[in-house]
């Protein structure tokens, strides 16, 4: 992840995130309202502490755990402090610190997006993507693309078919690799109207990247011909997001959008209807969904935590209904109980 700019620290960096207990005695207040009436109820929340600036949560395509990837400190420093946090299939913290920058041969500054492909666990840090072993955590191949002089490397997709995709959100470029060819690299796209692009996603039907821009609040699709088109605008009248920072979609077809300043998690679903199923959360900075699952995975930023939520299932698939949402099933679960670890 890049440097904030000083307006986004000046919205990012909120006196109390330095103050855990007073953090919390805070957010006790706020409500995290939803828009769920039309939905069956999903799992209750999972919140995960003890982080230290997550910046991405993925799920292992198999259903075999999560990973969670924390800068551990100003996100961007190249201090080879970062590590990857495993959880297991339930979502329960098994290993915090399941690769750790400095331990041994292991070398991870400030990892951010990442991809599991095979048995590897591809990672964004800074300006390389680093491999490791999915089980036992291992480093096993770096990437550099050191010579495409990039400065901000963020989401990092596989798109199921052998290939990865990485956003470079300070260049406005989509670079591809390829694991079959020894990881060749190549720029599959670069366009100022990327705007910095923030969100990665393959979209499951027709196969084209769609971005989230980090500066225009936009959604755009690369298509074949690499061109790119907006598909969700943002101007002075449709405006309706700040600073979009991570985007994919459920297996129903829902696309799903994380705000970052605005702490909102966006569901527009697939006729366009947009709803805000959760706000007032604290730093947002991604948002990625277990399709297996159907769980939602959120890091917060500057709340040092994450959570994984099992998300409402359309009521045409056949789920019957147990009862509405209330206003606490989702959102900084964590926060209601000072003693959890």
């Amino acid at each position: 992840m890049r440097h904030p700019s000083a307006r986004q620290s000046v919205l990012l960096h909120f006196p109390w995130s330095r103050k855990p207990c007073l953090f919390r005695t805070l957010l006790r207040v706020v409500a995290i309202v939803l828009f769920l009436s039309a939905w069956a109820l999903p799992a209750l929340a999972n919140p995960i502490s003890q982080l230290s600036s997550p910046q991405s949560f993925i799920a292992h395509p198999s259903g075999d755990g999560y990973f969670i990837a924390n800068a551990n400190g100003e996100p961007g420093a190249p201090d080879n402090n970062g590590f990857i946090s495993k959880l297991d299939r339930d979502g329960n913290l098994l290993n915090l610190h399941f690769i750790q920058g400095g331990r041994g041969d292991t070398i991870l500054h400030s990892p951010h997006g990442m991809a599991v492909a095979g048995e590897t666990l591809y990672v964004a840090d800074i300006d390389v993507i680093r491999g490791f072993d999915a089980q036992s955590g291992n480093p096993t191949v770096t990437v550099s693309l050191h010579p495409f002089h990039v400065e901000a490397l963020t989401d990092l997709i596989a798109d199921g078919i052998g290939q990865l995709f990485v956003l470079d959100t300070a260049g406005n470029a989509v670079y591809r690799i390829d694991p079959q060819r020894d990881h060749e690299v190549s720029l599959y796209v670069q366009h100022e109207d990327l705007a910095s692009p923030r969100g990665l996603v393959v979209h499951p039907r027709s196969g084209r990247l769609w971005i989230a821009s980090l500066d225009n609040g936009t959604v755009m699709e690369i298509a074949e011909d690499r061109t790119v088109t907006e598909v969700i605008s943002n101007s002075f009248f449709t405006g309706k997001f700040r600073n979009l920072s991570g985007i994919d979609f459920d297996r129903f077809g829902s696309l799903y959008l994380s705000d970052l300043t605005a702490g909102k998690i966006w569901r527009v679903q697939p006729d366009r209807s947009m709803q805000v199923i959760a706000e007032f959360l604290i730093s947002p900075c991604s948002v990625k969904i277990d399709r297996r699952n159907h769980m939602i995975m959120v890091p917060y930023l500057y709340a040092n935590g994450a959570e994984i939520n099992g998300l409402e299932r359309p009521i045409n698939t056949g789920k019957p209904r147990k009862r509405k949402r209330t206003l606490s099933d989702y959102g900084l679960g964590w926060l209601e109980d000072d003693k959890k670890p």
